[in-house]
């Protein structure tokens, strides 16, 4: 089924700078890294028409789900990718992204493994190729030592921290418009409070990048 939908996009490589062609306009790119079953793109997707998504997703038994609901519902600024986001700078041209979501990222607790965190200074470095000047990453987590990681590691990469908060749904300014993902609405009934960030890059660099 996966081969078969008209929603996955498996041909990449022809797609690398040319995404807004593909979805056939010229609307914003937003992109979720480690999207799952897909609640959260297309919840966005239905409250953003004008917005393209391209959701990004490791595994295919998780994709599939997503691809199932898809092909019921037909949202047209929908895509789907399944790959590992180490290879984005293969997919996305510079600057060709104005938003990423990390959505509940594997944490990858051993020490030895922190590179693979979504939110480190290494897939920092990639993003930073792929979004446009101004563009923003927007991060959401209920684990707290992650989230603790991921903000030292923004820091140490030199990226403006716009917004913060170690408890989403109390922050009136941050949750409002919130679209929730399932695991968002899973721990926040446990009680776990929800972190956020929302980075970018201001000053010099986003002079180098406009001026590609």
């Amino acid at each position: 089924m996966i081969q078969e939908s008209r929603f996955v996009v498996h041909d990449l490589p022809s797609c690398r700078g040319s995404w807004r062609q593909a979805f056939g306009g010229d609307g914003p790119l937003y992109v979720e890294i480690g999207m799952g079953k897909g609640r959260f793109l297309m919840d966005m997707a239905r409250l953003h028409p004008d917005i393209f998504f391209i959701g990004i997703e490791k595994y295919s038994s998780v994709l599939l789900r997503a691809v199932q609901k898809l092909e019921e519902e037909e949202l047209p600024n929908v895509r789907l990718i399944r790959m590992d986001a180490e290879d984005l700078e293969s997919v996305f041209a510079p600057g060709e992204l104005d938003r990423i979501y990390l959505n509940f990222s594997d944490p990858w607790p051993k020490d030895r493994h922190a590179k693979r965190r979504l939110e480190s200074r290494q897939f920092l470095a990639r993003y930073d190729k792929i979004l446009k000047a101004g563009g923003e990453i927007e991060f959401k987590t209920d684990n707290r030592a992650l989230f603790d990681f991921a903000v030292e590691e923004a820091k140490e990469a030199g990226w403006d921290i716009k917004e913060l908060t170690y408890d989403l749904h109390q922050d009136p300014g941050l949750n409002e418009g919130n679209v929730m993902t399932e695991y968002e609405e899973r721990f926040s009934a446990q009680g776990n409070p929800i972190c956020k960030y929302v980075i970018g890059r201001g000053g010099a660099h986003e002079k180098e990048i406009s001026g590609r």
